[in-house]
């Protein structure tokens, strides 16, 4: 029976099974509807054939398999009927393509993580027009170097790289140096989300307990034990600005009881530790298909932000003043220089490229790849635009000032407003159930590399897992600031995985044809400088 293996074709031949074995059938010869055909001569020519290699199969030299030119392609592969007749098996692959719609909104719904959070703050740190700038070039940029990874299998001849991944692309040029850096670089964009998806799960619960804890104590007591800001939007750390007489954020009177709360219901001393219990067990399930379940909830919940964010921004209005280099009371400059900040946040935003190969895989129409790709990238690019500049349009200055826009824009919000407590429920829900499936990627990578099972045995996966929840929880215990998180971890990783692998392996492809032209080399030279910048302002900013 042939098993058709990427574009490998395995044959079981035995002897003692020749009356199943495949042959080549013409077009007109095929069983459909009609009245069934005998078999041609053509095809009783290669079926002998076939048998007659059956039985040199039984030696264990490999040379006397049947070679390429027996075998039919997977197209022409048909079962052989004892009545004499023919019969096609279609396999599933043409099943599993995606229309370009789907593909587009996969990698959308992909690359829209935890960074649209950030964005606002991103754009206040470096300057509302400087910000905007940045988000379109850092998208410009990032999607060329998703495209020269996108082809880069194509510049490979002479070898089949229908299956092959980004790493075994490294692997081929750069040997086993590359393959493991690529999958360090990989392995550090996984770990720095787990890491923010513990802190913001740390933060969700928080908020949420808090909502309850209000609502309870208000109906239990009354309202006036506790008694919430009048403004929509709060400053969790006024303190910023000393000289500023608002009294913006959350105020309210404590008893013993709320003390006691406030003790155990602790953003930084307890919750990150309460999450270990419901956690570390999820990962170390063996498999991670009943989490895949739930992926479509990111999709919900992007579309609930911007809902909110939409609806947030029409009763706020807009609060914009516009100075260009100098700063004011209230309002930030047009340029700062602390852009790499945003730029740092926006590489691992617009990150897809370790598994962008594998996405386009399943595009139905391959030539529209490139196209497909583009469209992705700018939905996700208005996206992110859309809602950093909808939140710092819209964040009420005065009399708040901007320097107040939180890395994570929901701390900007109280912990009494319904609709961001929906909100922070609702991704909470969906970490819990996105954090499994990350640890599971980290698992497979990791575990495949140096022990070839994804699984090797309980010890090792939990000694992993302690140190993934460890990572998370010193983390969100000692620094909560996502924004620093994500750009550390996004300038890092794309230092290798976005500008220096992509822009190396094109220009060793360029010269291996003689191609290679200097203004080529100069702009992918450019490219991986840029990404060297990007990594190294993060910490002079």
């Amino acid at each position: 029976m042939p098993k058709y293996n990427g574009s490998e074709i395995e044959v079981t031949l035995s002897p003692s099974k020749v009356t199943t074995q495949p042959f080549y059938v013409e077009p007109r010869n095929i069983v459909e509807d009609s009245v069934q055909d005998r078999v041609s001569a053509e095809a009783s020519v290669l079926n002998s054939r076939v048998h007659y290699y059956s039985r040199l199969t039984g030696s264990s030299d490999r040379l006397l398999a049947p070679p390429d030119h027996v075998i039919p392609p997977p197209e022409e592969i048909y079962i052989y009927s004892p009545l004499g007749t023919a019969f096609k098996v279609d396999g599933g692959e043409a099943t599993t393509k995606n229309p370009s719609v789907v593909t587009i909104f996969a990698i959308w719904n992909t690359m829209m993580g935890t960074s649209i959070l950030s964005i606002p703050w991103g754009i206040k740190q470096a300057g509302f027009t400087l910000g905007i700038i940045s988000v379109i070039l850092m998208a410009l940029l990032t999607l060329y170097c998703c495209y020269r990874i996108l082809k880069s299998t194509k510049s490979i001849p002479y070898v089949d790289t229908s299956d092959w991944e980004f790493p075994d692309v490294c692997k081929h040029y750069f040997g086993e140096f590359g393959k493991w850096l690529s999958l360090l670089f990989s392995m550090v964009s996984l770990m720095g989300a787990m890491v923010v998806y513990w802190v913001l799960m740390s933060n969700f619960l928080f908020n949420t307990g808090k909502f309850i804890y209000i609502s309870i104590k208000n109906m239990v007591l009354g309202s006036n034990c506790l008694i919430v800001s009048a403004g929509p939007v709060v400053c969790p750390y006024p303190d910023l600005d000393p000289h500023s007489n608002s009294s913006a954020g959350l105020s309210y009177h404590s008893d013993n009881s709320t003390a006691l709360f406030n003790h155990w219901w602790s953003k930084t001393n307890s919750i990150p530790f309460y999450l270990i219990v419901l956690l570390l067990p999820l990962l170390n399930f063996r498999s991670a298909s009943f989490f895949a379940r739930f992926t479509f909830l990111g999709t919900v919940s992007v579309a609930y932000l911007i809902f909110l964010v939409t609806l947030k921004a029409f009763r706020l209005g807009f609060h914009l003043e516009f100075h260009w280099f100098d700063s004011t009371e209230m309002f930030v400059p047009e340029f700062r220089l602390l852009f790499p900040q945003l730029t740092g946040v926006l590489t691992l935003a617009f990150f897809i490229h370790n598994c962008i190969i594998t996405l386009m895989k399943n595009n139905r129409n391959q030539e529209n790849n490139v196209r497909d790709l583009s469209l992705a990238y700018l939905l996700v690019g208005l996206t992110y635009l859309y809602v950093g500049v909808m939140i710092f349009a819209a964040f009420p200055s005065p009399p708040l000032s901007k320097e107040c826009i939180e890395p994570n824009f929901l701390d900007n919000f109280p912990s009494s407003d319904v609709m961001v407590f929906v909100a922070r429920a609702f991704l909470l829900f969906q970490m819990m159930s996105v954090y499994p499936l990350l640890g599971y990627l980290v698992r497979v990578q990791l575990m495949g590399q140096l022990f070839g099972d994804h699984y090797p045995s309980f010890a090792y996966v939990f000694i992993l897992n302690v140190l993934i929840v460890g990572a998370g929880v010193l983390m969100a215990k000692f620094y909560p600031n996502i924004g620093s998180i994500i750009r550390y971890s996004g300038a890092m990783c794309g230092l290798a995985l976005v500008f220096v692998f992509p822009s190396l392996i094109h220009m060793r492809a360029l010269r291996r044809r003689g191609e290679l032209r200097w203004p080529s080399a100069f702009f992918h030279s450019f490219l991986i400088m840029l990404g060297a910048a990007n990594l190294l302002g993060q910490f002079f900013m």
